[in-house]
């Protein structure tokens, strides 16, 4: 059960708290970046007229869909990157960076194929007839796409990327299995010292509340006011 005397104990492991809250915010961050780049890519391979490169896309995102985000953490960590040598130092002074970068390559795979799928769908449902326009007056490819098409496909899938988004900073949480510095890896260390796992967690879950639930109102106030133009 949850007591007071509970809460008051966890005062000396704040700081720890702030760290884990640091350390999943700057994965998310990255993970979005990084995860939205390789989503373009793989939107463009799937939808492109070369085969190989379809297929290759395919099979990824399937792949990626298909498989448990522990398993392909698990993966990147342990097997591909198993005889990689990363720099043994600290960012801010507590973010091992040798156990960070695993997690957010992991993250960022597996964004990357959901978020695909999203900015896939949120193409494909443009009319072609603007891009036929855009290239009638001289843009190339390149240029309708980034101009005409990706402006409008991403208002429309706006509220999609923005769930991604929150999930994955809940997703992040998984990644204090390899080591990460995270919220929930500051609950482990406080459970070990303490014997107390209740406290901690409703402290965790309140950081993950205070962490997704602004994030998604500040993307449904853009969502807001990028829609203000289509109303009548």
């Amino acid at each position: 059960m949850f007591t007071l005397e509970g809460f008051l104990g966890l005062a000396p492991y704040m700081r720890m708290f702030f760290e884990g809250m640091v350390t999943t915010i700057c994965l998310s961050a990255l993970t979005v970046l990084f995860g939205f780049i390789l989503a373009l890519v793989l939107s463009y391979m799937r939808m492109c007229k070369i085969a190989p490169l379809r297929w290759i896309s395919t099979a990824y995102v399937e792949i990626i869909r298909a498989t448990p985000m522990l398993v392909q953490l698990f993966l990147v960590y342990h097997v591909f990157l198993s005889g990689v040598s990363f720099p043994t130092f600290k960012i801010f002074g507590f973010i091992r960076f040798e156990r960070f970068i695993p997690g957010v390559i992991a993250l960022c795979l597996n964004s990357g194929a959901y978020l695909s799928e999203i900015i896939r769908s949120g193409i494909q449902s443009i009319d072609q007839g603007q891009a036929e326009a855009s290239r009638s007056l001289g843009m190339t490819q390149w240029q309708t796409m980034r101009y005409t098409i990706l402006p409008q496909a991403i208002k429309n899938i706006l509220p999609a990327i923005a769930n991604e988004f929150v999930t994955i900073i809940k997703e992040s949480s998984i990644c204090w299995t390899i080591g990460v510095q995270d919220i929930m890896s500051v609950v482990n260390a406080v459970k070990a010292a303490t014997f107390s796992m209740a406290e901690p967690l409703v402290v965790a879950a309140c950081i993950y509340f205070c962490l997704t639930f602004p994030t998604s109102k500040i993307i449904e106030h853009f969502e807001r006011k990028m829609s203000r133009g289509d109303k009548r």
